[in-house]
């Protein structure tokens, strides 16, 4: 996949002739920039957590892929069709736990809360995913929340139909499985960030992510196209909306970012790279 600083360094030179880079390597025009709220409405509706890098991303959004049409026709037959208007939670942290959700459009916003009110995003996951683990059998409290981030269509499967479908359909029980590996990839890479990088390291892969899945080539400086607030990236990268203030402020003053309208503009993606790699 062409990376963002190719494409800067390749456009650079012809400011007519300026392009975004999607999740597939896809371009597009810098006259078609749309900023949407939330921080994953794009990039092909690619899920978003902290990791290293942005492969596999979208891996559990496949998971269904193992079965024929017919058998995901028995599957959209045993769930329930739910519309979750933004801002409305799929589901809550505590409450009793009664199977998993299909995100089929829209994005939704997996969160846990400490004790103290503290929260931390675990993802956002989009179209194709499913949430709601990790149980999936039923029994016992919810262990997180999500929350829809915008218009959702979602399809609702009780745990007596997924035990039915698992006993019954195998590729279903082996699909299902596909989707808990990518969770469980998605998590041990958070639990990898957390415990191995500082909150300036995650910071800076946070911003060098979106570049690379939302950037907008735009001379030498990298646009990100999505607005994100301080609040959302402190969910995301654990840390304090008031040290993300500060440290955004320290950024632009050292020219490395610029924020304009709510919008980053990235100017130096090797000096965010060199906080990473600065050994």
């Amino acid at each position: 996949m062409t990376t963002i600083k190719e494409a800067s360094e390749g456009y650079s030179r012809s400011p007519m002739v300026q392009t975004a880079i999607s999740v597939d390597g896809s371009y597009r025009t810098r006259d078609n920039l749309t900023v949407s709220n939330g921080p994953c409405a794009a990039a092909g509706g690619s899920a978003f957590f902290m990791s290293e890098s942005i492969d596999g991303l979208n891996v559990g959004a496949q998971f269904l892929d193992r079965l024929s049409a017919e058998q995901k026709a028995q599957v959209l037959a045993a769930g329930r069709a739910v519309f979750t208007a933004q801002g409305e939670m799929v589901f809550s942290q505590g409450e009793h736990h009664n199977g998993i959700f299909i995100i089929r459009r829209g994005q939704v916003r997996v969160y846990y809360t400490a004790p103290s009110g503290r929260e931390i995003t675990l993802a956002y996951w989009t179209a194709g995913h499913f949430i709601g683990g990790p149980e999936i059998s039923g029994g016992g409290p919810h262990m997180w929340s999500g929350v829809a981030m915008e218009d959702c269509e979602i399809l609702a499967l009780s745990s007596p139909a997924l035990q039915r479908m698992l006993a019954e359909m195998p590729t279903f029980a082996l699909a299902l499985i596909d989707g808990l590996i990518a969770k469980g990839k998605c998590y041990s890479s958070m639990a990898q960030m957390l415990g191995t990088r500082s909150v300036i390291e995650r910071l800076a892969q946070y911003l060098l992510n979106l570049a690379e899945l939302y950037g907008l080539a735009d001379g030498e400086t990298v646009l990100i196209n999505r607005k994100v607030t301080h609040d959302q990236i402190a969910a995301m990268v654990g840390s304090t909306r008031q040290w993300i203030t500060m440290m955004l402020k320290r950024f632009q003053t050292k020219r490395i970012i610029a924020i304009e309208d709510g919008v980053i503009r990235i100017r130096r993606l090797d000096l965010l790279e060199n906080i990473l790699f600065k050994d």
